[in-house]
């Protein structure tokens, strides 16, 4: 369900991260190498990049398949940045709310990007629904079980909450409601990377104080890529990346070598 991928570095063309690498996130929307669950992921798409000195990202948002979108690939090829974060998507249900259920979904400084589904839908979460002020489900931006995940990882950061707990939390939430739910959740403020890696894959390459890639699958073949268990935060920057368990809320991350 889904495929997606965040990037922190210096100032690159959206293609040469998304459409040029041999297993690039436009080759993903039709034959992933890893993902576990669905095979083509052509319910839409969307790419989200944050320009030098304003905080609030672009987004480029469709309900179609990437390789469909010849805008895309002339946009790609010359709008540049140094932190994106791009999904394809196979849809839960196909068609629902059109371009509005295509990640990254956005507010403010931040976008967020959800790889799964919650099992049961929308009856496993009708328990959550208490959770969110009303003001905040009517503002839901479509009724994908991603922008519910969307919503209740939101309230959290506006609580005040760091996005490493914010996700933590979310994810623990949905699973005891949802047992058999995925939810590989992907988050930035075009500083930082924050991820959960919960029920399908997710890898990161880095190279210290330069660049940090975390994606659900590696876009080519070099050795720096490391996949990331299952049941696992991801926090990241620019210069390293720190894996912590889940089950454990109160765990403090270990830094990983970047090598």
């Amino acid at each position: 369900m889904c495929r997606h991928l965040a990037y922190l570095g210096p100032e690159e063309p959206l293609g040469r991260l998304l459409v040029e690498p041999p297993h690039g996130l436009y080759r993903q929307s039709w034959a992933p190498r890893r993902q576990r669950y669905g095979t083509v992921n052509a319910d839409g798409f969307g790419v989200g990049w944050y320009a030098p000195g304003d905080p609030e990202p672009a987004r480029y948002r469709r309900a179609g398949p990437i390789w469909a979108d010849l805008s895309f690939a002339d946009l790609a090829r010359v709008v540049r940045s140094g932190a994106v974060l791009a999904a394809v998507r196979d849809a839960t249900l196909a068609g629902a709310d059109a371009e509005a259920a295509a990640a990254p979904f956005a507010a403010g400084r931040w976008l967020f990007s959800h790889n799964g589904l919650i099992a049961g839908w929308p009856d496993a979460a009708a328990p959550l629904v208490s959770a969110l002020p009303p003001v905040e489900l009517l503002s839901l931006q479509a009724r994908t079980d991603s922008a519910f995940v969307w919503a209740l990882v939101l309230h959290r950061l506006r609580a005040g909450q760091p996005p490493r707990r914010a996700l933590g939390e979310a994810v623990r939430e949905l699973a005891r409601a949802a047992p058999a739910s995925r939810l590989n959740l992907l988050l930035t403020d075009g500083d930082t990377i924050t991820a959960t890696a919960w029920g399908d894959s997710l890898w990161y390459r880095a190279e210290p104080g330069r660049s940090t890639v975390v994606a659900s699958e590696p876009y080519d073949d070099d050795p720096l890529w490391r996949e990331v268990p299952d049941r696992t935060v991801l926090t990241a920057s620019r210069a390293d990346v720190r894996l912590a368990p889940l089950e454990d809320p109160a765990a403090v991350p270990s830094k990983e070598p970047c090598t």
